[in-house]
């Protein structure tokens, strides 16, 4: 990909290029936008075209776009998402979405390849942009677990990003991917026992395992009901294996043990509630608990 603006300044003029393109060597691919070969496209070969078409000098890979660019796997997006200063008037460009962006910085564009922001600044905006709440997570969640961005950084970018949606969705789960489950307190899930009629149950209850003290996040002991409410840090080196060890430990001496991930309950607060208060039945604690 090259811009006509790149071609004069090597000195092929409008002329030469349409010599090239009727000759059937480059292609035309937009106003500004020169292709030159008849191949298909590669990813980076569109994103390159949608910055040329929108103004390079203005525009930058942003959101999902700019984490697919930084590396993210098993992400997707029908279009390619660009921002651009929020006074800018950019040309509309087919398959591609121009974000206007009030308090845009260049300083936080990389120019190494196809101009993008950088990826916690892309990460924020992909959630703050995203179509559901669970999109919004995913984004986030991905840039931490693949280490494309670390949580302390997402957690500058969150600060200085205040999108149009999710205001309050977005920082807490940045919040829950740094601190893990402490972002989650005590009261907060207390709270969420209250509101579907169940009564709260004790915390950092503490068991011997077999390595010793095991601390259990909630229990309702009348019901040997275990809940364990796992943050991103159980995801990460020997913790899953510790976590396993653990739950078994306290299944064999007869609790129920229900495992939520921190996000997860952000996102599907519904469901998992709904699945404590199923257990509440289940074990015998009558009626309490209600569905939402």
């Amino acid at each position: 990909m090259i811009s006509r603006r790149e071609l004069s300044a090597l000195g092929l003029d409008r002329f030469a290029v349409r010599d090239m393109v009727s000759a059937g060597r480059w292609r035309v691919l937009g106003r500004q936008t020169v292709c030159v070969h008849t191949g298909e496209l590669s990813e980076p070969a569109r994103s390159w075209r949608a910055v040329i078409e929108a103004g390079p000098e203005i525009a930058a890979l942003d959101g999902v776009s700019a984490l697919i660019a930084a590396g993210a796997r098993h992400l997707s997006s029908s279009e390619i998402h660009l921002s651009v200063r929020h006074a800018s008037r950019p040309l509309p460009v087919r398959g591609v979405r121009i974000h206007q962006v009030r308090g845009w910085d260049r300083r936080d564009v990389t120019t190494a390849g196809v101009p993008r922001v950088h990826p916690a600044v892309a990460a924020v905006r992909a959630a703050h942009w995203a179509v559901s709440d669970r999109q919004a997570a995913l984004f986030l969640c991905v840039a931490v677990q693949q280490r494309i961005v670390s949580p302390e950084a997402l957690q500058r970018a969150a600060r200085r990003i205040n999108g149009r949606r999710r205001r309050a969705f977005v920082p807490r789960v940045v919040a829950d991917l740094a601190d893990g489950a402490h972002s989650l307190g005590e009261l907060d899930f207390a709270r969420l026992c209250r509101e579907r009629g169940l009564p709260e149950p004790s915390r950092q209850v503490v068991r011997r395992g077999p390595r010793g003290k095991v601390y259990l996040d909630v229990r309702w002991d009348d019901l040997k009901l275990v809940v364990e409410i796992d943050g991103s840090q159980h995801t990460q080196g020997l913790s899953v294996s510790d976590d396993n060890l653990r739950a078994n430990s306290v299944a064999i001496r007869g609790d129920t043990v229900l495992r939520i991930d921190l996000v997860g309950l952000r996102v599907f607060e519904r469901l998992f509630m709904d699945q404590i208060c199923e257990a509440h039945r289940v074990l015998g604690g009558g009626g309490r608990g209600r569905a939402a």
